[in-house]
Formats: structure tokens, C-alpha cells, sequence
């Protein structure tokens, strides 16, 4: 929700960048600031974050955002791998049946922490409550497990909640823990699912989305959970010379499996502040500022 909402809504607009001149500069200093932060209590909360259970985590009242992935040892083909059971091509349908601002309105504004944003998105978001939409995902076998194929399932996600076609492209960018030249090197393909995606929308808009950490569960043999928490950028792509926003979120992921041909699943995209983006960020605490909470049904095609 909150600042993924926002910048989605300047991009569909035709003002194109007329919102972005509002944007005060990212990096100010803050050395003052930063002798006041809470240290500890943000420590607390991560160590808490690692603790709670995944499943656990579509319901919780409260979440901070996990800590990031150590060093990987999975030489270039780190990923989020799911259960074999997911592999294929799903009809999806995937209805918003809650939304929630757990540290207050204020907290969803945009970089600046505006309430006038801050109520605009809300009632955005609101619109949408009980609003089911068809979609299609794919899950993919490849050497090293079931993978999320991320360029077919981000223009999926994005045109069908738009309602139109928004995405020009998607591609896969190297980076250190997943990149090609590695996943060629242990045998796998130019067809396997990476990490980290560069969408180019139809407007003047770019979307760089990097995974920062992730983890799985199984709470039974038919149950898959999983989070995935990633950092956006996003980049106006014509003349402008506004900064590109950087945003935090994570997906929480509960899976079950029905039958061979049907799942049903709970999802939970979780909004937080970033440090180079966002006035409020000390104040939120590293704590999730909104939640959309979303079910799934799954039905499979091939």
C-alpha cells in the first residue's frame, strides 16, 4: 500500500512528474537525528521479526521489517525456492480483503509524511476491498528448484491490478547472490527465474525491485510459507531531474495445497519506510507502517 500506491498513482497520471517537484531532497543531513534513534528497541525488533513465525506473520498486529540476508553461499543462484507442488501455470484470482495503517495515517503519505497523500491513498486503497482480480502466475522447474518466474508474474500483477497495460517490459538484472553468468556456470539456463527485476513502464517511468532478504517454512507438508522483504526504486525516465524514490516492502506468503489442481493462499504486502526516502523513517521504527491483506484461489492450467 502506502508510498507503492502513491507512486503508481503519479505514474498512471498525466501530470507525469508534476507531484515528483514536491519531493524535498532525499539525502539531508542527519546527524542530529541519528544521536536520538532508539538503537536498541530497533534492535529488539528485528531479533523479534527472525522469531516470529512466517505463518504467523499475515495476522500479526505488528511487524518490523526482517533483517537483511548475510553473505550468500549459494554461489550466484540465491532465490526463494517453493514447494514442487506450486510448479505450473495458475488461473489466479486475488481479492484485497483487509488494509490497515498499524502506526497511524500519517505514516502512508509519501516521502514527506503529507495527510492530504496520506488520505488520498487510503481511499484509493479502500476502493478496491472485496474487489476480486483475475490474474495468471507461473511457477517454473529449473536444476535447482521451483522458482517464481518474476518477469511473466510482475507484468501479470501489474497490468491486471491496473486494469489496463502498463508494463512495456521486464527483465532480469545480475547482482551479486543471483545473477546469470553464474546460474550458466552450476548448469542452469538464460530461462532461470533471478533475483532482482528492472521493469520499464509505458510512461516515462523505470522500476528497479532487488530482494533483501527472504524465508521459508513448512508448516506441514501441505503448507508453504514464506517472506520475501525487497527494496524499489523508482525513476522517472523522460527529462525530468526529480530524484528516484526508494521504497521498502515485504510479501508474506501462506500456501495451501487442496488438491493437485487447486491451492488457495494468503497474502500480506507489508509497507515500510525507507532511511534516504522518508521523514517519518526514525519515527516509524523500522515497523511497518501499512498492511494489505489479500486472499488467493488457485486453480491450475498446465
Amino acid at each position: 500500500m502506502s508510498k507503492l500506491i502513491w507512486l503508481f498513482t503519479l505514474l498512471m497520471s498525466n501530470s507525469e512528474c508534476l507531484s515528483f517537484q514536491n519531493i524535498k531532497t532525499r539525502r539531508k543531513a542527519l546527524g542530529t537525528i541519528v544521536n536520538t534513534i532508539p538503537i536498541l528497541t530497533i534492535a529488539t525488533n528485528a531479533q523479534a521479526a527472525e522469531k516470529l513465525a512466517i505463518a504467523d506473520r499475515v495476522n500479526a498486529n505488528e511487524l518490523s521489517m526482517p533483517p537483511a540476508s548475510r553473505a550468500s553461499e549459494l554461489n550466484g543462484v540465491n532465490n526463494l525456492y517453493y514447494p514442487s507442488w506450486l510448479s505450473g501455470t495458475w488461473d489466479v484470482t486475488q481479492t484485497l480483503v483487509d488494509t490497515s495503517t498499524p502506526l497511524g495515517l500519517k505514516f502512508i503519505g509519501g516521502p514527506n509524511g503529507s495527510l492530504s497523500i496520506a488520505e488520498q491513498t487510503l481511499k484509493e486503497q479502500q476502493k478496491q476491498l472485496n474487489v476480486p482480480v483475475d490474474l495468471q502466475l507461473r511457477y517454473v522447474d529449473t536444476k535447482f528448484g521451483v522458482l517464481e518466474d518474476r518477469l511473466f508474474n510482475t507484468k501479470q500483477r501489474l497490468d491486471n491490478f491496473a486494469g489496463r497495460s502498463v508494463v512495456s517490459s521486464v527483465q532480469y538484472a545480475n547482482v551479486g547472490g543471483s545473477n546469470r553468468p553464474s546460474v550458466l556456470a552450476m548448469g542452469g539456463t538464460e530461462d532461470t527465474p533471478l533475483q532482482t527485476t528492472l521493469v520499464y513502464f509505458k510512461g516515462p517511468a523505470a522500476q528497479k525491485t532487488f530482494v533483501l532478504s527472504h524465508k521459508t517454512e513448512y508448516p506441514d507438508s501441505n503448507t508453504f510459507a514464506a517472506y520475501e522483504s525487497l527494496r524499489s526504486i523508482f525513476a522517472l525516465t523522460n527529462q525530468s531531474t526529480a530524484p528516484p524514490v526508494t521504497t521498502d516492502s515485504e510479501n508474506v506468503w501462506v500456501f495451501k495445497k487442496i488438491d493437485d489442481n487447486t491451492i488457495t493462499a494468503r497474502l500480506r504486502l507489508a509497507s515500510y519506510l525507507n532511511a534516504q526516502s522518508d521523514t517519518l523513517y526514525f519515527e516509524a521504527r523500522n515497523r511497518a507502517v501499512s498492511f494489505a491483506d489479500y486472499t488467493l484461489s488457485l486453480k491450475k492450467i498446465s
